[in-house]
């Protein structure tokens, strides 16, 4: 059985979320829709959630020395999380994670495209819409684009977790809680079940 390494991630993340120096800016970029500043907060929760668990992470304005060409982002992906040795010149990627701000389906369908091409063990996808039943629509509708027309063959040779998390305004609910909700793909059916 593979390891789930998308729940221990979730727990850092949302615990991470928790503090008010994280969780005010992030807010209030979500209430007043300014998603450039809801996407630089949340790089840095995203690489600080997977330095908690012991990852090293780049993002835009993370910079990572581990490998021996520094960087902030790598395979122009926004976070790219390792964990290994000290001594490996050239860790493979843990987990990679794009973030979306854009309230075009064709980007988050591209973002998602992007991380299936990949090969690490968690990829997870972040998309943002105002309110909830838009957020659901797009997820179901990014799906289909991207995964119907892919025989099951290649589905099943997907190795790892894929996750899409949607966030939002929050509509009055309890940060973060009320402000992203998580779906998990299953490969065998090629839809995202929600967790």
């Amino acid at each position: 059985m593979a390891t789930d390494r998308f729940t221990p991630w979730r727990d850092a993340f949302l615990k991470h979320l928790e503090r008010n120096s994280v969780a005010t800016p992030l807010k209030e970029a979500a209430i007043n829709g300014q998603l450039a500043a809801w996407t630089a907060n949340l790089t840095t929760a995203v690489v600080e959630s997977c330095q908690s668990l012991g990852w090293r992470a780049a993002g835009k304005g993370h910079k990572l020395a581990l490998l021996p060409q520094v960087g902030q982002e790598y395979l122009g992906i926004d976070v790219v999380a390792f964990e290994g040795s000290e001594t490996d010149r050239w860790p493979l990627p843990l987990a990679a994670f794009e973030l979306e701000n854009s309230q075009k389906d064709d980007r988050v369908a591209y973002s998602l495209w992007k991380v299936l091409c990949l090969r690490v063990k968690l990829r997870i996808v972040f998309a943002y819409r105002p309110d909830w039943e838009q957020g659901r629509d797009l997820v179901h509708a990014v799906c289909k684009d991207v995964l119907d027309n892919k025989p099951i063959d290649q589905r099943i040779a997907l190795k790892g977790q894929t996750v899409f998390v949607m966030g939002n305004r929050g509509e009055g609910e309890t940060f973060p809680w009320g402000y992203f909700k998580f779906w998990m793909l299953d490969t065998n059916v090629g839809q995202f079940e929600k967790v």
